[in-house]
């Protein structure tokens, strides 16, 4: 049966203000950072040039009586391969992701656990993404469904969820098309989601390997009436706590190196720029 994109979006926005609403939703533990990661090789649909892209980070994850809640904020600054809109020098692009996790265990006090899972959870959330090239984006998606927590050192989440997308294209050529223009709605879709952060020990160096799997079913049709395509986008990295390394002090700072493999960049395909495969140097403040 399908589901009307208008009821998805209520269902959304009612289920982050009811869990938000909640009482006695006592803070119990929380983690904040600062990040910074760069590299030379990430590209973008239609530019098929190696860019260099400076990438800050601004995350919080914090637990409360009922759940979770997650907050993600990349500034990316691309050098001049990747230029602003009627400039020659580097784009900015802001991404900002917001998942929240209602645990039913926690709601039935006690774990819905089964084989390797330990409870499962209902995520809702939306990203928002912004960037003054050209093609000015101006993306919004809410999506909901499904998370299971899987039972591991760290954390182990993998996510099913139901997905609708909007963005707009501020290119001449955009809305050129009959019954297209600058503003889509894409076809709903499903996307598969995981996040992890795995600490471990390799002789006396303490390490974690984190990183995050978007996996995006095709969403119909784009600006110009073609087909979009299925996308992935893989990043991860391995970080060395040097803060407990030099002075003691667990998970307060991080240095390491990260790989950001993307296939099909926002479903475009058979254009130069919408795969990457891009090492990073990364550094993380938590506080």
């Amino acid at each position: 049966m399908a589901i009307n994109p208008k009821n998805l979006t209520c269902a959304v926005l009612l289920g982050l203000g009811a869990m938000a609403s909640m009482p006695a939703a006592a803070a119990t533990w929380s983690d904040a950072l600062i990040g910074y990661r760069v590299g030379t090789d990430f590209h973008d649909p239609g530019n098929g040039e190696d860019t260099r892209k400076h990438i800050v980070q601004f995350s919080y994850v914090g637990g409360y009586t009922y759940g979770q809640n997650f907050f993600n904020l990349d500034v990316l600054n691309s050098d001049s391969a990747d230029p602003a809109n009627g400039s020659s020098n580097g784009a900015t692009e802001f991404y900002l992701a917001y998942r929240h996790q209602l645990h039913l265990g926690k709601l039935r006090a006690a774990p819905l656990a089964f084989g390797p899972v330990k409870d499962v959870a209902i995520s809702a959330g939306f990203d928002l993404q912004t960037k003054n090239s050209a093609f000015a984006p101006r993306k919004r998606m809410l999506v909901v469904g499904p998370t299971f927590k899987f039972d591991v050192p760290g954390f182990l989440d993998v996510s099913l969820l139901y997905t609708q997308e909007w963005n707009h294209c501020g290119l001449p050529a955009c809305g050129t098309v009959p019954g297209f223009n600058t503003d889509i709605r894409f076809d709903p879709y499903a996307r598969l989601e995981a996040a992890w952060g795995i600490p471990f020990q390799l002789a006396s160096l303490p390490l974690k390997y984190q990183g995050f799997l978007a996996y995006n079913g095709k969403k119909g049709k784009d600006y110009f009436n073609k087909e979009t395509a299925s996308e992935t986008l893989f990043r991860s990295a391995l970080m060395l706590d040097v803060g407990q390394l030099a002075f003691g002090r667990k998970n307060t700072f991080l240095m390491g190196v990260g790989y950001e493999l993307w296939r099909n960049k926002f479903g475009n395909h058979g254009i130069p720029g919408v795969d990457t495969d891009a090492a990073t140097l990364n550094l993380e403040f938590h506080f």
